[in-house]
């Protein structure tokens, strides 16, 4: 059977292009090499427990009536009602870093002004000169990359505001060490600060299985545990995609959300994707604790950034992990949740150096796991008071775990630092879509699927 369009990957962005697609009559097979879909954002159970991956916040909140907000305008390119979705605004987040500095954020811009001129009175006309310039930016028009530590640096003069500004963009969205691309420093901030945290109500696997559904109900056809080996080529376009089972699926035109650099291997399994590899990865613990816990942690933030290194340095650390800069989240301080079960769930995430966790053996890496977890609990334990008493389960997951669950090379979660912004590659039918292709976060990779099929798809098979 010849499928007018193949997606590799179940992930967000591979589900909503699938959707878009499908919407128009057309058959589509998408195709997925977990038993289940989600990608970097999916779930997995323990002991009886839903736990989720990836899913901390989703950001650009937006309200119904703001037609031109990336959220509302996903909702109306996948035909999905608001009506089907409860979604839960964040209370308000927290940037912390030496000397007891710290900057409040929630989804209205004017706290983090009000918090800009607190801190730095003397920077606060930078500060909304800087949001200005943010405003008019393109952050998808073609140009080379840009500095935004520069770029920024120059606007508020103030390289200590700047450092707290960037954590959070880079924390959930960077795949740049040290600096940021301007466009992606632009999205993220809107993203972020502008529009910011909300999450639906329920789980991550509500919110999938409504997403396959949809997809399902349109005609879309979807295989799990179908690891894609190698795409066969006719001169510069891809005529079948091939299993690692041995299928041959002939195609049109193929959507590949694997990231680039597995795109690539997929052409030749030879290639090198050299500077296309990215190096950020991360630790992430999820720990589930008794409810008296409550009494001794914070009340309200829905999310913690904090840092003590100085200078403040966004990279792959010497170090298994960075225990002195993490996120940590309390999943169930959104506005208006229903009450949660008899525990509290808290999730708390580092930098970390996919090398040293890829080579060690599996006694070791099992060692790891325990240390850097007590030096990740005494660390964030300083921040938001001793939990380590309260906990009745934990988990850990690791950049191998990233890799070896979501086909990320490297687990570098943000995908590659040189994106692909018109998602184009050097074959003529085949593109990404996702982290590689430069839009970030649950929102804009479900997006960037979409946009992909509308700027290279429809009209074209």
């Amino acid at each position: 059977m010849r499928y007018p369009l193949i997606i590799i990957g179940a992930g967000l962005s591979g589900l909503a292009a699938g959707i878009r697609f499908a919407r128009f009559g057309q058959q589509v097979l998408i195709l997925e090499q977990h038993h289940i879909p989600g990608g970097l954002n999916s779930y997995y159970y323990r002991q009886g427990r839903l736990l989720e991956t990836g899913l901390h916040a989703m950001t650009n909140f937006a309200e119904p009536n703001d037609r031109h907000a990336p959220l509302n305008r996903l909702f109306r390119q996948l035909k999905l009602s608001r009506k089907e979705f409860s979604f839960h605004q964040q209370n308000f987040s927290r940037v912390v870093f030496p000397d007891d500095l710290q900057l409040c954020f929630s989804n209205d811009m004017t706290l983090l002004e009000s918090e800009v001129k607190r801190l730095f009175p003397e920077s606060i006309d930078r500060f909304r000169e800087l949001v200005a310039v943010i405003d008019a930016y393109d952050p998808f028009a073609p140009r080379p990359w840009l500095s935004s530590r520069d770029t920024a640096s120059s606007i508020l003069q103030n390289d200590l505001l700047l450092d707290m500004l960037l954590l959070p963009l880079m924390m959930y969205g960077n795949s740049n060490e040290h600096d940021m691309d301007m466009g992606q420093f632009v999205i993220m901030f809107r993203a972020v600060f502008q529009e910011g945290f909300f999450r639906p109500a329920g789980t991550i696997k509500d919110f999938l299985d409504l997403l396959v559904d949809k997809y399902k109900s349109h005609g879309g056809e979807i295989l799990y545990k179908t690891k894609v080996d190698r795409f066969v080529t006719d001169g510069a376009i891809v005529t079948e995609v091939v299993t690692d089972k041995g299928e041959h699926f002939a195609c049109d035109a193929v959507i590949s959300t694997a990231g680039y650099p597995n795109t690539l291997k997929m052409l030749n399994k030879d290639a090198d994707a050299g500077d296309y590899e990215g190096r950020v990865s991360f630790v992430e613990s999820v720990y589930f604790l008794k409810p008296e816990a409550q009494a001794q942690l914070p009340a309200e933030e829905t999310i913690i950034f904090y840092n003590y290194n100085k200078p403040f340095d966004y990279q792959r650390p010497a170090e298994a992990i960075d225990p002195n800069c993490g996120v940590i989240c309390f999943p169930s301080h959104f506005q208006q949740l229903p009450p949660q079960d008899d525990t509290l769930q808290l999730r708390i995430t580092h930098p970390a150096n996919y090398e040293l966790w890829k080579q060690a053996s599996p006694d070791e890496y099992h060692s790891m796991k325990t240390a850097w977890r007590d030096t990740s609990q005494q660390a964030t334990g300083k921040i938001i008071g001793n939990y380590r008493e309260n906990i009745v389960y934990q988990d850990t997951f690791t950049p191998t775990t990233i890799e070896r669950f979501t086909g990320k090379a490297g687990g570098a979660v943000y995908g590659s630092p040189i994106k692909i912004k018109d998602g184009r590659t050097t074959i003529n039918n085949l593109y990404v879509a996702g982290t590689d292709q430069g839009y970030l976060g649950i929102v804009g990779s479900m997006l960037s699927g979409v946009t992909m099929v509308n700027q290279h798809i429809l009209g074209k098979v």
